[in-house]
């Protein structure tokens, strides 16, 4: 497995490899458990019933990471825990939309604060580091496995919108248009490839 971490520093009170004292541990653990119960914001807007979480997000887009196709020159062990942090600020901010009204840059200082402050509350050290990078990363679409995840982010968005349709009868077509033409990685286009021909199917079922 490539090592996506950087630095080998140890810290005051954690393990030999660079750990997290079991205090801190526990102390990022607590906050981020928020990201179970922050809904994803999108859903809510358009009335979704029983929306899915911030963690279930983030979680399938780790699936998504996993059973991919190995690509060359892809870590893919790095893009499934970027999957898993590239929300983690949301823990602190919440899930912040275009709706909000939210200045971009705004938006982007809030969720660095936000990220910060996880990384002190870690510690500091190797892990702290480690998410701080992939976080960082991720934002900035600095390289293939960023730009494979950001793709996994729109899919599994899509992939979400088309369960609802389905289950609840909802037109959610907004977020089909949202993601259309933005995606980077020939998974990504793939994927959403299947995810629109699937719909299209069942579109007439429903009407939309």
């Amino acid at each position: 497995m490539a090592n996506s971490g950087s630095g080998s520093s140890a810290m005051g009170g954690g393990g030999g490899d660079g750990g997290p004292s079991a205090s801190s541990a526990i102390d990022f653990l607590s906050v981020c458990q928020r990201l179970k119960s922050t809904k994803r914001a999108g859903w809510v807007l358009k009335g979704v019933e029983a929306p899915e979480s911030v963690a279930d997000h983030m979680h399938r887009m780790g699936l998504m990471a996993l059973i991919a196709a190995d690509i060359p020159g892809l870590d893919r062990d790095k893009c499934i825990k970027m999957a898993i942090v590239h929300d983690i600020a949301e823990a602190i901010v919440g899930d912040i939309t275009p709706s909000d009204g939210v200045p971009k840059e705004e938006k982007n200082r809030r969720e660095r604060k936000a990220l910060d402050y996880l990384c002190k509350l870690l510690g500091g050290g190797s892990r702290a580091q480690e998410i701080h990078g992939l976080w960082m990363e991720y934002e900035e679409n600095s390289s293939l496995e960023a730009k494979i995840v950001k793709d996994f982010d729109k899919v599994e968005m899509i992939l979400q919108a088309l369960e609802y349709e389905i289950e609840q009868g909802k037109n959610l077509d907004d977020f089909f248009q949202s993601t259309a033409g933005k995606f980077q990685t020939e998974v990504g286009k793939a994927w959403a490839s299947e995810i629109t021909s699937r719909r299209r199917e069942t579109s007439a079922k429903f009407g939309f």
